[in-house]
């Protein structure tokens, strides 16, 4: 067996290219934040413990971070963004598509999403403080 400190550098080199691209999609439609935000925790606590504990720390990030480590929970609130969000995007997908195909098969991708991130838990009141 190979032992996982070998491969530290390759979760720390993921865990800051992810919150790169995070970052990256505050400001580009249709890329998005939050699931690269998890993937960079995800990565940083195999990688890095100060990257870690700093998104654990942050203001807007750490409490969903906490919740999908504690539970594999979303709030209902981030849900009904994503899902807003998603349709919005599968709208423009079909006023601008070249072919109806395309913004089709978007679409159709959106909704498996849409539909797994809908069935997961919500995080238990008291795991919100």
């Amino acid at each position: 067996m190979i032992p996982r400190v070998r491969f530290r550098w390759a979760w720390w080199l993921l865990a800051y290219v992810s919150l790169g691209l995070g970052f990256i999609g505050i400001f580009v439609p249709g890329l998005p934040t939050v699931p690269f935000v998890l993937l960079s925790a995800f990565a940083a606590a195999r990688g890095s413990q100060r990257l870690h504990a700093r998104l654990l720390a942050h203001a807007r990030f750490g409490p969903m971070i906490r919740d999908w480590q504690a539970h594999g929970a979303v709030s209902r609130r981030a849900k009904t963004l994503a899902l807003t969000m998603m349709a919005i995007c599968a709208v423009i997908m079909f006023l601008t598509a070249p072919r109806v195909w395309m913004a089709a098969t978007g679409t159709a991708i959106m909704a498996v999403v849409a539909t797994w991130l809908w069935l997961r838990p919500e995080p238990p009141t008291d795991a919100r403080r």
